[in-house]
């Protein structure tokens, strides 16, 4: 099977039986993502130079799952010098970015395992939180035939992760006790501050180091988890 490891023979199992919920990341986790986003933000730059393109492409990489909202604004303000975002050329970089990005989101790998993981976790609600642009992520979901097995929908920016949980948790969306799993320092600062268990999937981060004690390869680990849980 193209998602199994050896990580998860080596691991003690997770129990997701005990998750009434289960939240993913996007980049990273799901789809193997993270080379096009990065390689579109260094093109979204390069009308400002090399230079301001090679730091936001590091700014990036260094907070992984944060908006581009606010790695654009970033730039236009610690890079550029702008005392506030130019409305138009945010805008500018908005577009630039995303029409680099939608190419490759369509055709980048799939972690395979969630298919299974769905099939085995019947009693849980799935959802997405991410980073990426909510409209655009729901399409492509909706596209590659993904967004059935998020029952509790689909959400990213302008929202914050935080402000996601805090929203879908008044709603009653989000049931505890929850699981999110995510690759980036940023998903596990959000998993601690709302109180959920952080799972860190390893296998297409560019985090540099994995922030969590519960590590993954990927989500086919825990596929084997939840067999082993149930012998």
């Amino acid at each position: 099977m193209p998602w199994r490891t050896t990580m998860a023979d080596q691991a003690p199992p997770i129990d997701l039986t005990q998750y009434r919920t289960l939240i993913f990341d996007c980049d990273g986790v799901i789809l193997n993502s993270n080379p096009i986003k990065t390689e579109a933000f260094y093109q979204a730059a390069l009308p400002y130079g090399e230079d301001a393109a090679r730091a936001l492409r590091a700014y990036h990489v260094r907070n992984g799952g944060i908006s581009r909202y606010h790695k654009f604004d970033w730039l236009l303000t610690e890079v550029v010098g702008q005392s506030e975002p130019d409305p138009e050329e945010r805008q500018a970089l908005l577009e630039a970015y995303a029409k680099n990005v939608w190419d490759g989101m369509l055709t980048c790998e799939l972690d395979e395992a969630i298919l299974e993981l769905r099939k085995q976790t019947p009693h849980a609600r799935w959802m997405v939180a991410s980073g990426s642009d909510e409209q655009e992520l729901r399409e492509i979901f909706r596209l590659r035939g993904l967004n059935e097995l998020f029952d509790a929908g689909i959400y990213g920016s302008p929202r914050t992760k935080e402000e996601i949980f805090s929203e879908l948790g008044e709603t009653n969306t989000l049931l505890r006790p929850a699981v999110f799993l995510g690759d980036s320092r940023y998903d596990a600062q959000a998993a601690q501050r709302a109180s959920f268990t952080f799972i860190f999937v390893q296998r297409w981060s560019e985090s540099e180091a994995a922030p969590s004690e519960q590590k993954i390869e990927s989500c086919g680990d825990l596929v084997h988890s939840l067999g082993r849980t149930h012998l």
